[in-house]
């Protein structure tokens, strides 16, 4: 698993933007593509509850959790990814996600490998 601080976010030490570039640094090597995939279920109970806070207007925050929850654990899958491929940074990330069925939603993390030095 990749160095996290405890809310699950990679740690400074391997930098990620979805930019093209990290101000201050030189891209030395180019990788390819890293990812991190999550296929995530709510589960009947949570889905139930879910289902009734959606029948009012506004945010369902048992979904909201759970896509927060995937999205992280799709990052440290990527960083995960990426250091085997000898990466120290991500360039160019995104996310994307998709149904699978009513029941399960696969989220991906993306993007560039890179191996970085400070500029100059």
């Amino acid at each position: 698993m990749s160095e996290s601080t405890p809310g699950g976010v990679p740690s400074a030490t391997f930098p990620i933007t979805t930019g093209l570039g990290l101000p201050g640094m030189a891209i030395d090597k180019d990788l390819g593509l890293a990812f991190g995939l999550v296929v995530r279920s709510m589960g009947f109970a949570k889905s139930f509850g879910a289902g009734l806070t959606s029948l009012r207007q506004g945010e369902v925050p048992q979904y909201t959790r759970l896509l927060e929850d995937s999205r992280r654990h799709a990052i440290d899958r990527m960083v995960e990814n990426a250091r085997l491929l000898g990466a120290n940074a991500i360039v160019a990330m995104r996310f994307d996600s998709s149904e699978i069925s009513q029941q399960l939603t696969e989220i991906v993390a993306y993007g560039t490998a890179v191996v970085v030095r400070p500029a100059g």
